[in-house]
């Protein structure tokens, strides 16, 4: 497994991260996947075997179980693992049982390090802004737990590009800990945050990790042109997508050209999918989730091989969002990888 430096922190993580919304199975969280202890300790200790050493929860997957069970899965290799948790904006069920608050970042720091059986967490994110918390109550709160060592770094998930250059900003003048990641959707289905978010973190020097990198699983290559739609899966049908928009014919093109690249690497769709994330710029490793240890020994074919330059551009080609303006003026993804080199 190779290893890429985190941003400016000087940590190396592994290219792959490997996320356990599919830990517990609670809730909204039921559909996304259901590992239970037995079987997490198995993956767990499956992904640190194979060189895996960057792991992503949230105290809101399963309601905290998530936590809980990848902590109790990763037990004495604790030291071999770079984690992040995420506190989130949401209070539920009680009115304080969530937002970035001094108060409950305070609290949500500690049930989960509790939960995970740890006395530190890597890299703590903000897993959505909060708009009803200034950001400088935020930051001071999280500057607090680096200063008094429970959290390493800090990051944000979800965050639009004037939300994440004002944190930055605010830390900067107050001479608080900087954002080091952005945890994001990105994937040959979703490569909107090219028009802000790529560039203002090749500016900035966050690291960029990709979420959901086959779209909810329109990208493993299950859903087909000229085949029935599948059963069992997240989608029931083509009009019921849910956060996972798409438009089934670009969907179709892209995975025609995937299988062709697949093929000619000896690899699998998916693997494609998320071999083309590992080249583009900014990113630094992508999120995967599994549901059990066969999927995961598939998804660590991902980085057995490297997608070509050419194959990257037709990708980029078939997958390329709408340009708007100011947009279509430039290509400002394109032009901040340039002036990064």
């Amino acid at each position: 497994m190779r290893m890429r430096t985190l941003g400016k922190t000087g940590l190396r993580v592994s290219e792959l991260c490997l996320g356990t919304g599919t830990f517990g199975g609670l809730g909204e969280y039921k559909s996304s996947g259901q590992v239970d202890q037995k079987e997490g300790n198995f993956i767990i200790n499956m992904a640190l075997d194979a060189g895996i050493n960057f792991f992503n929860t949230a105290e809101t997957y399963s309601s905290g179980l998530a936590e809980e069970i990848f902590g109790r899965a990763l037990g004495t290799r604790r030291k071999e693992a770079i984690v992040i948790t995420k506190v989130h904006p949401t209070r539920y069920p009680g009115p304080n049982d969530g937002g970035h608050s001094r108060k409950h970042i305070l609290e949500g720091c500690d049930a989960s390090l509790r939960r995970l059986g740890t006395d530190y967490i890597d890299i703590y994110e903000l897993h959505a802004f909060d708009p009803d918390t200034p950001l400088e109550i935020t930051l001071r709160a999280l500057d607090d737990l680096v200063r008094a060592g429970k959290v390493r770094y800090i990051g944000c998930s979800n965050f639009s590009a004037w939300q994440v250059m004002k944190s930055l900003s605010i830390s900067d003048a107050n001479g608080w800990d900087r954002l080091v990641t952005l945890e994001a959707m990105y994937s040959l289905c979703s490569r909107w945050l090219e028009f802000e978010l790529i560039p203002l973190c090749l500016d900035q020097g966050l690291a960029v990790l990709p979420f959901s990198p086959l779209y909810g699983g329109y990208l493993s290559g299950k859903y087909r042109r000229g085949q029935p739609w599948p059963e069992g899966t997240r989608f029931p049908s083509a009009g019921d997508s849910g956060p996972w928009p798409v438009e089934l014919d670009k969907l179709y093109d892209i995975l025609d050209e995937l299988e062709r690249i697949a093929g000619e690497h000896h690899a699998t769709i998916s693997q494609a999918a998320m071999n083309y994330l590992l080249q583009k710029p900014g990113v630094c490793s992508v999120i995967f989730g599994v549901r059990n240890a066969r999927q995961l020994e598939d998804n660590l074919k991902a980085t057995d091989w490297q997608i070509t330059p050419a194959e990257v551009s037709i990708l980029d080609k078939i997958s390329e969002p709408e340009r708007k303006y100011p947009y279509y003026i430039y290509n400002p993804v394109t032009a901040a990888a340039t002036r990064d080199r």
